[in-house]
């Protein structure tokens, strides 16, 4: 008989416990917009977190609540958007897609070395020694962290510089944050020059550094019908706002620095 008591207390006190539990989910239930997981359920759930926010479902949760930008999900695409819009009753309208540009010439043959790096296969690692083992020391080290983040493959190693596949980029911006020395940028398709050097040395520097660097000469600013490049910090900055992909900066620049995307 005494064995039963203590079965009995616990069986009472589980019971119990269960109907706290039980109404407490009912006092304290917080109704859910069910377009928040419908809008969930569309996106690609990788929580990648290009977007801007913590992840997919937290995307989501914005744009019910505090009326995010639908077509923020450069992972998901058209089908994504046409989804959300679809659920939030909108009409969806993109803004043109972008693609991620590497601004580095500096290969294994271009590019010059100071010591022979043999760490940790890390971009950021070996830009804590002397600022990256190459002696330019704004170009791309080419040790594959934007690669490793890329979410459909879309960047590779080729001799010592990071390349990205136009035709598999998404343009998520993933790479743009994870590059330590800020190489690579997001720019519209449509955009027609690209700038591909980022060093600020001086002009002696940069030659002795790299025979693909930017001097700084002005003659792609001089020439530009539109005003839409200028020198700024030692090298050619576009102002893709301005620019018509005329290709004039291209011709004139001795270094090959300027690039046609014909």
């Amino acid at each position: 008989m005494n064995i039963l008591y203590p079965i009995i207390f616990f069986a009472v006190l589980g019971l119990a416990a269960g109907l706290l539990l039980a109404a407490a989910s009912k006092i304290f239930y917080v109704k859910t917009d069910e377009r928040v997981e419908k809008i969930a359920s569309s996106l690609p759930n990788i929580n990648c977190g290009a977007c801007g926010f913590s992840g997919c479902e937290g995307y989501a949760e914005a744009i019910v609540k505090d009326g995010a930008a639908p077509d923020l999900c450069r992972t998901g695409g058209a089908q994504a958007l046409a989804a959300i819009s679809e659920i939030m009753g909108i009409e969806a309208s993109a803004s043109e897609p972008e693609r991620a540009v590497v601004r580095c010439k500096g290969d294994c043959e271009a590019a010059g070395v100071k010591y022979d790096f043999e760490g940790v296969k890390s971009c950021a690692a070996a830009e804590i020694y002397y600022s990256g083992y190459k002696k330019c020391t704004s170009g791309c080290l080419g040790l594959g962290d934007c690669v490793k983040v890329c979410p459909k493959g879309a960047i590779s190693i080729r001799n010592g510089i990071a390349v990205i596949d136009d035709c598999l980029c998404i343009g998520c911006g993933l790479c743009v944050r994870e590059c330590p020395n800020g190489l690579i940028a997001l720019r519209k398709i449509s955009a027609g020059v690209d700038y591909l050097c980022m060093s600020s040395n001086s002009a002696k520097d940069t030659v002795a550094a790299c025979q693909n660097g930017c001097i700084g000469c002005r003659q792609c600013e001089r020439v530009c019908p539109e005003g839409a490049v200028r020198v700024e910090n030692g090298h050619a900055v576009l102002d893709y706002s301005l620019c018509t992909g005329c290709g004039k900066c291209a011709e004139v620049c001795k270094r090959g620095v300027i690039s046609v995307n014909r």
